[in-house]
């Protein structure tokens, strides 16, 4: 059998393959021990910013701002409660036309007129003017609260705006319901649809997830 022989060109191009073989894979093998770490690198594996952006969405909990942001104002009629004696529940009685009514929420009275607020974040479901009432906002809340701010003497919102809690949304002013009480504003409070006392929600914190047990313990209370 005869042996057959490569020609040099062949010989040429396998030993030109071979070097770029070895030269890729030195390569190769560099850039590989250049990507590890070494013990003095400053190694920061989870970006700060991360963390400082980080929100936790479950069980929020905010407090319920008074309706106003002015000193001196006071309380003129409160929540009529019917577990109060019988000496409060009178000073929660608004007389008008020879008709005495439970007060469904709270009046706060100052001379002179004064900023209305927002007590939560929500939005404007309601405006309208009364002529027993006078200007009315109503907004909704998370949790299916509901706020009312009655006997304003200015409107700054319209129905569908969003709010922030503390905006100002009105000025106090006057009505014909409670005449006696002159400047003043009214604000009521509803929770899941019942009107509850307000005093018992202001400046408390308040849980995303505990609208049920806030409503079914006010409700019970106004039933008893």
């Amino acid at each position: 059998m005869k042996r057959r022989k490569l020609k040099q060109g062949v010989w040429i191009s396998l030993y030109l393959v071979l070097i770029v073989g070895i030269v890729a894979s030195a390569f190769a093998l560099r850039s590989a021990m250049d990507s590890v770490p070494s013990e003095d690198d400053d190694l920061d594996y989870v970006s700060s910013s991360i963390l400082d952006e980080d929100v936790p969405v479950i069980n929020e909990v905010s407090k319920m701002i008074k309706p106003y942001t002015a000193s001196g104002v006071s309380i003129a009629k409160s929540y009529y409660d019917y577990q109060a004696d019988a000496a409060e529940q009178e000073k929660s009685i608004v007389y008008h036309d020879n008709t005495y009514m439970q007060n469904s929420g709270v009046d706060y009275v100052l001379e002179d007129v004064f900023d209305v607020v927002s007590v939560l974040d929500g939005t404007v479901t309601n405006v309208k003017e009364d002529e027993l009432v006078g200007k009315t906002i109503e907004i909704k809340h998370d949790n299916d609260y509901v706020t009312v701010y009655q006997s304003l003497s200015e409107v700054s919102v319209k129905k569908g705006d969003t709010v922030k809690q503390g905006d100002v949304i009105g000025k106090s002013g006057t009505n014909e319901l409670d005449s006696e009480a002159g400047n003043h504003l009214h604000f009521e409070l509803y929770i899941g649809g019942q009107v509850v006392n307000p005093a018992n929600y202001i400046d408390k914190e308040i849980k995303k997830d505990d609208t049920n047990k806030n409503t079914t313990s006010q409700t019970d209370k106004n039933n008893n």
